[in-house]
């Protein structure tokens, strides 16, 4: 059988991720691609379970940085066993909402952390394993989160982080699509939807023909 793609959809908070990895799903399952969406940290129960622990703001106990990019790796590990590697060994199609890409832009980029020991811990976890196709949504900072203001949600820890660590996280991205444009397709977030889309499916198309 031959073993489904993996395509992970990146960016910083508000460029819109949610709403396009659906459409990327719908663009695949229209054409007869059998279809899973996923997200991280999280997509099993146990790495939701971390996922809650990353996310909450937890103010009588700050987390460490360290104890953030380990947390982030053990869901990754938990993820990849039980969900990702199995659907793509049946031939299915893996679309994911930030993976390993996003550890580097927000441990790395974000908090400053040690890239060789992300690195290491991305060989552990991962093996050889690479998306197939990384699409990263990317706007300038400041719109991106004029955008989770209008949500008008609660924010989780990391949405409550200052503009400047957002834009190391910006820069962190761009610097990791330059280095791999091979994998990476940057599309520009700061449209109206039906534009953004249509970049994203003009992509999708251009892939799917060269794999096919």
């Amino acid at each position: 059988m031959t073993p489904g793609r993996f395509i992970t959809l990146e960016g910083g908070e508000g460029v819109g991720k949610s709403t396009n990895v659906d459409f990327v799903c719908d663009w695949l399952s229209a054409r007869g691609i059998d279809v899973l969406r996923t997200r991280e940290p999280g997509g099993t129960p146990r790495a939701e379970a971390i996922r809650a622990l990353l996310l909450d703001p937890a103010p009588q106990e700050p987390l460490d940085e360290t104890a953030e990019l380990l947390l982030m790796f053990a869901a990754r590990a938990q993820h990849l066993a039980t969900k990702i590697r199995p659907a793509l060994a049946r031939g299915v199609w893996v679309v994911c909402d930030r993976f390993t890409d996003a550890t580097f832009a927000y441990q790395g980029g974000g908090r400053g952390l040690d890239e060789t020991r992300i690195a290491t811990l991305e060989s552990l976890v991962q093996d050889d394993l690479q998306p197939d196709l990384t699409l990263l949504l990317d706007m300038p900072v400041a719109a991106a989160q004029r955008r989770v203001e209008r949500r008008g949600a609660a924010r989780d820890r990391f949405e409550r982080e200052r503009q400047d660590f957002f834009t190391a996280v910006r820069e962190s991205y761009l610097s990791r699509a330059a280095q791999a444009p091979a994998r990476f397709a940057v599309i520009d977030a700061d449209r109206e939807l039906d534009a953004v889309q249509a970049s994203i499916a003009d992509h999708l198309a251009t892939r799917s023909a060269l794999w096919s």
